[in-house]
């Protein structure tokens, strides 16, 4: 994470709204990982956006380079006098939120343990801009380990300016990639963060994210309890291939696309592609959570609901209900036409002039991560017109020839060995993960150690657990939220 509508690295790179990246879908789906902004927001009072002056190289003690980075607090439950617990909510790959600052799971557990809630925004996302623009060689200082060392400069400079005692326990929290940092955070800073929450955070590095829509596809048939749906999706892109073979202009009026495939390269259909599978990746990644939506008409946009459109009356071919459920998709993003132009994306990818949003994470994705997230294991389902060389080549089209596979999964390689991938040894977190989200696949969804438990949610999609309650929460969310509150209580030290 985010219509030019194309890959999903694209959709991963995207504009944003939201805090950790709810984008502005300028360039596509938005299907990247990250957490939208909390539902419940009445236009309470938002903090004011603060400023602290931090480091620009944290890997060069004698560079003595700063700039301003964006942070929020919420002091209105914290008893300065006895000094309770500090929740530290780490930013991701967009613009911070203030409306975090007074919703969601992590302010209900502030006003019961009385804590200190403090936001700081990611590097070069947001308003947080260290450098004057996103060149390349400036982009050399986007990096997690740099993000995490902000972090760590940071508490250090809050207990001076708060004036807090030794014993006062910092918790870090987190969903999707600010889910990585917060494990991370803890792992590499253990003096400084007494424990963690980390929700929906892939913590392993993988290049070829290909479980991706294996999960997607699982949960159809997990939310619909059959086969049906699968059924109908699969039948409907295989529909969608035969017209693009001997009626293309049928696929061009029923998808609304902004030009004829007749003046489309091979990369601009392997996007057309991409695009139509991200309708369904993202209606999975973020089924049923309590987001702020752009509009109360589409809240009712679900699994179960966009299935029972595919599977509905027989005597409507497939690929027209799947063109019409993307007719949705065009209007919730207040789009008049599907772009799935690749020379527009790789155009606006080497834009590098702020605020910018998706060239930025596509560096790291570039660089550190890959989660390039094909189609190599539902190709019966989806087809195959966007494998990992459809991605690899992005890396070097927008970044230069150096970003090409080799670079990338030697990235990749280095990120898993510096933080331990899903062997990562460290205690006091709390790692949560829904069944519906396919960022679980790169997760940890099982207890292996007492002392850094696993709750794996039935049903629910990404960073579930950390939005405001809500009236439709399952029992299942509902007791995950409980479980964490106990883990919380237990290491600030009230039970």
């Amino acid at each position: 994470m985010i219509m030019i509508r194309p890959t999903v690295l694209a959709v991963f790179l995207l504009f944003y709204t939201a805090t950790h990246g709810e984008r502005y879908f300028h360039l596509g789906r938005s299907k990247g990982g990250n957490l939208g902004a909390p539902g419940g927001y009445n236009g309470e009072p938002l903090p004011a956006a603060q400023w602290f002056k931090q480091k620009l190289d944290h890997s060069s003690p004698s560079d003595q380079r700063m700039w301003k980075q964006r942070y929020f607090v919420n002091d209105s439950f914290y008893d300065f006098n006895n000094q309770g617990p500090v929740f530290l909510m780490i930013g991701g790959e967009g613009p911070a939120d203030a409306r975090w600052m007074i919703k969601g799971a992590w302010i209900d557990y502030a006003k019961t343990f009385k804590a200190l809630c403090i936001n700081l925004e990611h590097r070069y996302y947001g308003e947080s801009h260290p450098t004057e623009d996103l060149s390349v060689k400036n982009l050399q200082y986007l990096s997690s380990s740099q993000a995490l060392a902000d972090l760590a400069n940071f508490i250090s400079a809050m207990n001076d300016k708060y004036k807090l005692n030794k014993n006062v326990r910092w918790i870090a929290f987190g969903g999707s990639y600010p889910g990585s940092l917060a494990a991370w955070l803890r792992l590499k800073y253990p003096h400084l963060v007494y424990a963690a929450v980390s929700s929906s955070g892939p913590l392993l590095a993988k290049v070829n994210f290909m479980e991706y829509y294996t999960v997607v596809v699982n949960a159809l048939r997990e939310k619909t309890g059959g086969e049906d749906c699968v059924t109908q999706l699969k039948i409907a892109h295989q529909q969608i291939a035969k017209y693009m073979d001997d009626n293309p202009k049928i696929v061009e009026k029923e998808f609304k696309v902004c030009k004829p495939f007749a003046s489309a390269s091979t990369l601009d259909i392997d996007n057309f592609y991409n695009s139509i599978a991200d309708d369904f990746a993202d209606l999975v990644q973020y089924n049923e959570d309590n987001r702020i939506s752009a509009d109360a008409k589409y809240k009712n946009l679900t699994i179960n609901t966009v299935c029972n459109m595919l599977t509905a009356d027989g005597s409507v071919p497939a690929y027209k209900k799947l063109a019409a459920f993307n007719s949705v998709v065009l209007d919730k993003t207040n789009q008049t036409c599907l772009d799935y132009s690749y020379d527009n994306m790789i155009k606006d990818l080497r834009n590098m002039t702020w605020p910018a949003g998706g060239r930025q994470w596509m560096y790291q994705t570039c660089t550190e991560f890959g989660f390039y997230q094909t189609s190599s294991a539902e190709v019966e389902v989806f087809g195959n017109r966007f494998g990992l060389d459809f991605y690899t080549k992005q890396c070097e089209d927008v970044f230069g020839k150096k970003y090409n596979g080799d670079f990338i999964a030697a990235a990749a390689e280095w990120t898993n060995n510096y933080y331990g991938a899903l062997d990562i040894e460290v205690s006091r977190v709390v790692f949560v993960h829904g069944s519906v989200d396919p960022w679980h696949a790169l997760g940890i969804t099982k207890t292996q150690d007492n002392d850094a438990p696993a709750i794996y949610i039935k049903g629910t999609a990404h960073c579930a657990n950390m939005y405001p309650s809500s009236a439709d929460d399952s029992s299942d969310l509902i007791e995950a939220r409980v479980e964490i509150q106990q883990y919380l209580a237990k290491w600030i030290g009230q039970v």
